[in-house]
């Protein structure tokens, strides 16, 4: 096992990274200071390992929400769901909610938790690669409105993140080629040698290698870690883990949440993020194509569904980093080196979707 520390001061937390970690209650125990629990999982994922988790938390009052599995529920009426579970039980301010799943459950569980009597302590327990190397760490918590992703959300950091790698042998091959996407946004944003590191072991990932998928994690995990201690709540430095959410999130959007998973949409997002960086002149076309060349080893989409160029526009001027109605954009200088700038030459977003409504239209 290895174990991580998102330094936070007061509300530092860990990140333990390993096999068979769901047999072992004293990593979560330490973290629950009341008695009451109310576990949220979801269809796919309770009948695997809601057992072992109950199981190990036998020494406290647990109750459990087993929700539908899917981005479209990632919804208010989801989080009502889970508030009902809590008054249901009268749990009390010194309750704990754990996260049994991906991404969708543990951006449902933390708003719940922040929201509940003005904050609950939480628990993540990310079953899903993307969930294990990005959404279960930096206390972003959120559900999505019809208009725009993630646009209703608070920051609730988890008392600890137990990323138990066994998880990921049950994880159905689209979803872990979609948690690669976000593996491989690291080192495009802050770390080349760990984007070399992927390309020569991609296909390590791919056949879900173990000592591959745990080094890739905890690189991961690193990163991110890194980036929360030195902006908490996004002000700056953190934007940059959103390469290609602009993009991504306006196709998942677009599509209603059903037809892309989120680290689909983000793969392609790169990939465009990666064009429109080549035609301001600041990524040479030789990193451009090593973008692309990697997204495509992981067997990840490069080209959107068919939307216009106006299309897109107005799906991406519903985004959290916008200010004063000004789009921002993270891209890149170089592989490792990534930005956020409102500053770019307006023309070469339109010459990048261009490229890309007619890419997608062929």
């Amino acid at each position: 096992m290895k174990t991580l520390t998102v330094e936070l001061g007061e509300r530092s937390y860990p990140i333990h990274i390993g096999p068979d970690l769901l047999s072992r209650p004293e990593l979560l125990t330490p973290y629950i200071p009341g008695q009451q629990v109310l576990i949220v999982s979801n269809e796919t994922v309770a009948p695997l390992y809601m057992q072992r988790v109950e199981t190990a938390l036998s020494a406290f009052q647990v109750s459990k929400l087993i929700l539908p599995d899917g981005e479209r529920y990632k919804t208010l009426d989801s989080a009502l769901q889970i508030y009902d579970a809590l008054l249901a039980q009268r749990m009390d301010r010194q309750t704990t909610l754990i996260a049994l799943g991906g991404g969708v459950i543990g951006d449902l569980t933390g708003f719940a938790a922040a929201t509940y009597q003005r904050g609950v302590h939480f628990i993540q327990i990310p079953t899903t690669l993307l969930a294990q190397v990005d959404s279960s760490v930096g206390g972003k918590t959120g559900v999505n409105h019809p208009l725009g992703k993630n646009m209703i959300g608070a920051f609730h950091q988890p008392r600890c993140v137990l990323a138990d790698t066994d998880t990921l042998l049950s994880l159905p091959e689209r979803e872990l080629k979609a948690g690669i996407a976000e593996v491989i946004k690291y080192g495009l944003i802050r770390d080349r040698a760990f984007f070399q590191w992927l390309q020569n072991n991609i296909e390590a990932l791919l056949e879900r290698n173990p000592e591959a998928l745990a080094y890739a994690i905890e690189q991961s995990c690193r990163n991110k870690a890194e980036v929360v201690a030195a902006d908490e709540r996004e002000a700056n430095q953190r934007a940059l883990l959103n390469l290609g959410h602009t993009f991504g999130h306006a196709i998942e959007t677009e599509t209603g949440y059903t037809s892309w998973l989120h680290g689909e949409a983000v793969a392609t997002g790169m990939a465009m993020a990666a064009h429109m960086s080549h035609e301001l002149g600041w990524l040479d076309e030789a990193e451009q194509r090593a973008t692309e060349a990697l997204l495509a080893a992981a067997e990840l989409p490069l080209t959107p569904p068919p939307m216009t160029p106006e299309r897109f526009l107005e799906l991406m001027a519903v985004d959290k980093k916008a200010l004063g109605g000004k789009l921002r954009l993270v891209l890149l200088k170089a592989i490792g080196n990534a930005v956020l700038s409102a500053d770019f030459e307006p023309a070469a977003l339109n010459r990048t979707l261009n490229h890309y409504s007619r890419t997608a239209s062929a």
